[in-house]
């Protein structure tokens, strides 16, 4: 995959000319269900960031899948007539490990299927083993379309530079919780806090989670322990 890129016309642009940061941060769904929709989403495991009024009547939330920097959005007064968004693609390291999860937790997953061009699904893993191949489906109860997509191996190219706002943010975030912990305990070496903490908050955990991980982690690994109270 070349690394070119190209303006909206289709021409290349200057080589080391990089486009402003555009990050895809929440993608709307429609739902007729509110109360449905999100108990369907709780069910799958995905953390709920907020709920909110945005109208000061009608309730909305947010939803982010694990280890996602995306989200999803829904609200009430959804109409039946509109069209149920589809193809929203959640990627994976291993589809069966996944799929297994979302059954255990009462999700309708079809079963595996492959891509071949030329051809519709195929049932079954991807013959090659090739990366982005190799898929499931399942849906929302208002017919919103996800497909799970199992990568091994990236593209060249795809995962672009570290949003270096966002990690500056984010040590800062950590450098405050790991005061609490440094206050309390016997010398260590704060890099171990801080990687367990980091670790756990870009797996879609919150800070008092992300707190507790690291602490865990620093008494079970690193023999370091703390009695919060």
């Amino acid at each position: 995959m070349s690394s070119t890129q190209l303006g909206a016309n289709g021409a290349a642009e200057a080589p080391g000319v990089a486009p402003i940061p555009t990050r895809l941060e929440v993608t709307r769904l429609p739902v007729t269900d509110f109360d449905r929709a999100k108990a369907f989403y709780l069910r799958l495991g995905w953390r709920q960031d907020i709920e909110f009024k945005p109208d000061g009547q009608h309730r909305a939330t947010q939803f982010t899948p694990p280890g996602s920097s995306a989200s999803i959005q829904f609200a009430e007064g959804g109409a039946a007539a509109e069209t149920p968004v589809q193809g929203m693609i959640l990627t994976v390291d291993d589809i069966d490990v996944a799929r297994d999860e979302m059954v255990g937790r009462g999700i309708d997953v079809s079963e595996v299927w492959h891509l071949e061009p030329g051809k519709a699904k195929v049932p079954g893993r991807d013959p090659e083993k090739r990366p982005y191949l190799t898929r499931a489906d399942f849906a929302d109860p208002d017919g919103n379309g996800f497909q799970l997509q199992e990568i091994t191996e990236r593209l060249p190219g795809r995962v672009g530079l570290m949003d270096v706002s966002a990690r500056a943010q984010l040590l800062h975030e950590t450098s405050e919780r790991h005061g609490a912990f440094e206050a309390a305990a016997p010398p260590h070496d704060w890099w171990d806090w801080y990687a367990a903490y980091i670790d756990a908050r870009e797996r879609g955990t919150t800070p008092d989670e992300a707190s507790a991980v690291a602490d865990r982690y620093m008494a079970e690994v690193k023999h370091i322990v703390v009695s919060r109270t």
